[in-house]
């Protein structure tokens, strides 16, 4: 069971490329040899295009398969698959322990220099750090949701 806990700042560099933090590293190599399978291709997409999100492959294909399993003429599922199919894409390291964030969603998201690489549990949120700390303060948890997430338990 995956594990990302926490908030590791990096730097995207001018070449697009992001070193995942050696907490979410370890975590991830952990994961793949659970899995039985090699830590190297991952899954990196959007939701809205102001952030990225990293996910193990097999946690994607997980929810590939959930996806399969709905009627193809779901709204949700069409519109879920166009957005994360145009700023997605399969990432491999390089030998530093790199991957490069692709050019598309590295304009929309503003992930250039400083970004905040966010654990998640079983995904990695990457956020330009300027916007994120902002909507940390435009958008702060409220009464209302510890309210929901006590109902939840939690």
């Amino acid at each position: 069971m995956l594990r990302f806990r926490g908030n590791s700042p990096a730097t995207v560099d001018e070449k697009g490329r992001l070193k995942l933090p050696s907490t979410f590293k370890a975590e991830l190599e952990t994961f793949a040899q659970g899995e039985g399978q090699g830590a190297s291709v991952h899954y990196l997409t959007s939701l809205d295009g102001q952030s990225a999100r990293f996910y193990p492959m097999p946690v994607w294909e997980g929810i590939e398969a959930r996806l399969a399993a709905l009627p193809a003429t779901s709204p949700a599922k069409r519109k879920f698959l166009e957005v994360t199919a145009y700023y997605g894409s399969e990432v491999e390291p390089d030998a530093q322990g790199r991957f490069v964030i692709p050019p598309i969603l590295r304009e929309s998201a503003g992930l250039k220099g400083e970004v905040a690489v966010l654990g998640q549990m079983d995904h990695i949120a990457i956020w330009n750090r300027g916007g994120f700390e902002k909507r940390l303060v435009a958008d702060p948890l409220t009464p209302e949701d510890l309210s929901e997430l006590a109902g939840l338990g939690i």
